[in-house]
């Protein structure tokens, strides 16, 4: 009696042991009761009754990723290149993941699979080159849509690398090295344009500035000229001789000035000079004294 009371206490032991559900964080259990459906144990401790009902399907209910293994696409413009990226998801209904679909992750990978090669053969190269965001999120709202049926919900699609044939890199890389140079030159020789503008406005106005100082200069000669001639009509001879005697005086200057002469030899009325002088000094004491 007393062997048959311990094993009623063990059976009943194991029944309720088996009853007992430790569900991890980040999954759902799901209950069936003879093979149906029932309800979903959460995280935590979770009970069931033994035989009559059972643990169903584990469901992770954390984001997860799949990987795109390369893909051969043909574009637009008869480019074949090689095309990977991964795609993550998360099950926010563990009933449907479980019962509506037979291997979710294989249908998701392969239903990403086959509109990568949709999207991306409407696509020219350069496009798909430079338009990985929006591939990504084409891909995304087709995916997402045909999923949510199966209590998923795609979160991103991320197109990690295309890698189009060697040859046509080659091609790219040659047209990128022409392009470059193009545009050095364009800049070089838009350089050169701006610098010889310059250099012409340059002359042009140094050019300006001594026609501009020749005419005063000329002008101031015409004057002087004007205002010696007239000093000699009023019977003035001192002005004449103040007029020789600057021009006297700027030849010698220009002949001391000269890099290949050394020695001047003077074979000159010196006292010609002087009285010429001398008449300078009258004139500026009768000019004095006129004002």
């Amino acid at each position: 009696m007393t062997a048959f009371a311990l094993a009623f206490l063990v059976f009943i032991g194991t029944i309720i042991f088996m009853g007992i559900k430790m569900v991890p964080q980040g999954y759902n259990y799901t209950v069936e009761r003879f093979g149906r459906y029932v309800y979903t144990l959460q995280p935590g401790l979770g009970l069931i009754i033994p035989i009559i009902y059972r643990v169903g399907r584990k469901v992770n209910m954390m984001e997860q990723v799949l990987d795109i293994l390369p893909q051969q696409v043909i574009t637009a413009d008869n480019a074949n290149v090689n095309i990977d990226g991964v795609v993550f998801y998360q099950v926010f209904d563990p009933a449907k993941a479980s019962y509506e679909i037979t291997n979710l992750q294989t249908a998701i990978l392969n239903l990403v699979m086959t509109n990568l090669r949709s999207v991306c053969g409407a696509l020219e190269l350069d496009h798909l080159l430079s338009k990985r965001d929006e591939i990504g999120t084409r891909i995304l709202s087709i995916v997402d849509e045909a999923t949510s049926a199966w209590g998923v919900k795609v979160l991103r699609v991320e197109i990690k690398d295309i890698e189009p044939p060697a040859e046509l890199v080659r091609a790219m890389n040659l047209q990128m090295t022409a392009e470059r140079q193009k545009r050095a030159q364009i800049t070089e020789a838009e350089g050169k344009k701006q610098s010889q503008i310059l250099e012409a406005e340059g002359a042009k106005s140094a050019a300006f500035l001594r026609s501009e100082a020749r005419e005063r200069e000329a002008l101031a000669e015409a004057k002087a000229t004007q205002m010696v001639s007239q000093a000699v009509a009023q019977g003035d001879v001192q002005a004449l001789n103040y007029f020789v005697a600057q021009k006297y005086v700027e030849a010698l200057g220009k002949f001391a000035d000269s890099s290949q002469q050394k020695t001047i030899f003077m074979p000159l009325d010196t006292s010609g000079l002087m009285g010429s002088i001398g008449s300078i000094n009258e004139l500026w004491k009768a000019m004095k004294d006129k004002t």
